[in-house]
């Protein structure tokens, strides 16, 4: 299964409490942070969500 690598490029100051909280879960917490998340439904959700806020590439 393919993982996608996510990193946070824009801040979450004065953002949606909802989009905050995505970002959180998906372990990003300052910009420049990166995680690997697997390729899945929960996490393609999560990047439609708040894809404004981050940077996609495919491990």
């Amino acid at each position: 299964m393919a993982n996608l690598k996510i990193k946070l490029v824009k801040s979450l100051n004065g953002r949606l409490q909802k989009h905050i909280d995505t970002a959180h879960s998906l372990g990003l917490r300052k910009i420049g942070n990166e995680t690997l998340q697997p390729d899945n439904e929960q996490t393609r959700g999560k990047i439609a969500l708040i894809g404004y806020l981050l940077q996609v590439t495919e491990e």
